[in-house]
């Protein structure tokens, strides 16, 4: 029984981050117009 208790408190001190750092918003920037490169180019 414990067990779930400290699961269910876990559980609302991660969701009570979540709603807490939505509430703050995204940190003010612009994004790169290029995309991200996910591999690495070949050169001939």
């Amino acid at each position: 029984m414990r067990a779930l208790i400290a699961a269910a408190a876990g559980l609302a001190v991660a969701l009570a981050l979540v709603l807490t750092i939505t509430a703050i918003g995204a940190p003010p920037g612009e994004t790169s117009p290029e995309p991200l490169l996910t591999t690495v180019p070949k050169h001939p």
